[in-house]
């Protein structure tokens, strides 16, 4: 392999890749646990993990043993056939759901995509022909296809990409009062986040949720719970829902399923389900053998209670520290979130703080308007916590206004 400067690497991400997001001056190359290099050899802690994703750490031996010996076996075959790595997969999620079917996805987005439409069918059956209308919320975020960016909230001020799907509403997060103007007897659908992930790290109250599993009974609308960040053990739960203590009729999930892989889901209980028919929906690559049994040990390392306690362990440690440093400096305003899932709002413009904190060693991301967010790897224990720390208080302590 020719390796070339970083500088030239740029300019030739520049000159060939479009410009959808920003490049870093990092051009990454190895990683290991919660740690990853560039091609100069710089380290840094990783408190992206791919924006949630690589939930076992970095070169995990397990999902490299899986990948070494299915990769030798068989990678991919039509949907109409089955494997048993997709069979094996469904039947652990299913076990640890409250679902009791599953449909794979490549992504997120394609998971709500379905979510949404097995919603709508339902409705479309069994309330009605017209009974389309979804409620989605303000500061959403859901995905890039058409269904998902809808129900996105930030796609209204795109107006350049509409027209976007008829009868989708945003109601206040949070807010079972806003919820309830937008419910008539044409609602479908329901679509929340346990957290808030793009709209910068906003948890759900936990009566917030418990009022609207109440409100969809009531009015019977579907209750679709998109955890796609915030599932798959990265709040101290295998499922988000868990800790809220409710039920969705339909969970999306994705990212951190597939430890650094493209997969997504969406499950649903069989009431449910069921409506869906032969040609209702499909995917390709969906559920291959390759990435089902890369799921399969990734979520079997997540579903540990020890996993699952060293996340809770790590997540609130973590936070104590940031509230220390936000007590110690007049730099951080708040600091929200839930196990390994962490925003951080700060007095500095977010650009230059995620740029200071990149050349000081860490890696975050933007959340929201002003968030610093923390999603590193699951795998993350005291020690990278104390590292987080040090450099995090390092770059705010110095100032980067």
């Amino acid at each position: 392999m020719t390796f070339d400067t970083t500088e030239n690497y740029v300019q030739r991400a520049t000159d060939k890749i479009m410009p959808l997001y920003a490049i870093k001056d990092a051009v990454l190359e190895r990683g290991k646990n919660c740690h990853v290099w560039d091609t100069e050899g710089r380290e840094y802690l990783d408190c992206i993990a791919g924006i949630a994703v690589v939930s076992v750490g970095h070169c995990n031996e397990r999902v490299i043993n899986a990948i070494t010996d299915q990769i030798n076996k068989l990678t991919m075959c039509s949907g109409s056939y089955q494997t048993v790595p997709k069979i094996q997969c469904a039947e652990l999620l299913t076990e640890l759901c409250c679902a009791e079917q599953v449909f794979f996805t490549n992504s997120g987005a394609e998971a709500v995509e379905g979510a949404l439409k097995l919603a709508r069918k339902w409705a479309h059956i069994n309330r009605g022909e017209d009974v389309k209308e979804i409620i989605a919320f303000k500061n959403s975020f859901h995905g890039r296809t058409y269904g998902a960016v809808t129900c996105t909230y930030k796609s209204v001020k795109q107006p350049e990409f509409g027209p976007y799907l008829p009868g989708v509403h945003h109601a206040e997060f949070n807010s079972l009062e806003s919820v309830k103007s937008f419910i008539n007897d044409k609602t479908a659908a329901i679509i929340v986040e346990p957290i808030q992930g793009e709209g910068g790290i906003l948890p759900v109250e936990p009566e917030f949720m418990i009022g609207l599993r109440e409100l969809c009974d009531e009015h019977n609308i579907v209750l679709i719970s998109d955890e796609i960040q915030a599932g798959m053990g990265r709040i101290g739960t295998v499922f988000a829902h868990e800790a809220y203590d409710i039920e969705p009729d339909i969970t999306t999930i994705a990212k951190g399923m597939g430890g650094g892989f493209p997969i997504g889901a969406f499950l649903a209980k069989k009431k449910f389900s069921e409506v869906f028919k032969y040609g209702d929906h499909g995917t390709t690559y969906g559920g291959n053998p390759l990435v089902t049994r890369i799921a399969y040990e990734v979520i079997d390392q997540i579903r540990q209670p020890a996993f699952l306690q060293n996340v809770i362990d790590t997540g609130n440690y973590l936070m104590e520290g940031l509230n220390k440093l936000k007590a110690d400096t007049n730099s951080i305003e708040e600091v929200r979130g839930k196990g390994l899932m962490i925003g951080v709002d700060t007095v500095y413009d977010i650009n230059k703080l995620l740029k200071a904190m990149q050349e000081n060693g860490l890696l975050a991301t933007q959340a929201g308007a002003k968030s610093m967010r923390l999603t590193p790897p699951l795998t993350m224990g005291k020690a990278e916590a104390d590292e987080a720390l040090e450099k995090i208080g390092h770059v705010i302590k110095k100032g980067v206004l």
